[in-house]
């Protein structure tokens, strides 16, 4: 039995793997965790699917070189976990180098007893 606890902590360990893998340029290891229907979205209001995602990342249009990503809190409904946090860091995004400060919402779901990210959505903290 799974119980929600070993839920929380599969999904803490899954989103320090991703955010690892963003910075350390590991995109096997981002493409292995990522639900072929990932809905990835910026803070800009630009939405990816994995592969443009992907493809922006292994072209250099995305260099990520610092993330801080505090979760404040994972919701388990059933085969949905809800990651509420922050997603803060410098990134360099099309040539230009920006600081990032959002609040940020990842969602996981579980299929075939696997845990995939499904979507991701930042919002800009003013």
């Amino acid at each position: 039995m799974t119980t929600p606890n070993h839920v929380e902590t599969t999904i803490r360990g899954l989103e320090e793997r991703r955010y690892n893998a963003i910075l350390t340029g590991d995109f096997d290891t981002f493409s292995a965790i990522a639900h072929p229907d990932l809905s990835y979205a910026h803070s800009n209001g630009v939405v990816d699917s994995v592969d443009s995602y992907l493809k922006k990342c292994l072209d250099g249009f995305y260099v990520y070189h610092h993330i801080d990503h505090p979760i404040e809190k994972i919701q388990v409904h059933g085969t949905t976990a809800l990651v509420f946090g922050e997603m803060n860091g410098e990134i360099t995004a099309g040539g230009v180098r920006k600081q990032l400060r959002n609040k940020a919402l990842a969602v996981w779901v579980n299929e075939a007893d696997e845990w995939k990210l499904l979507a991701y959505q930042p919002t800009p903290i003013a």
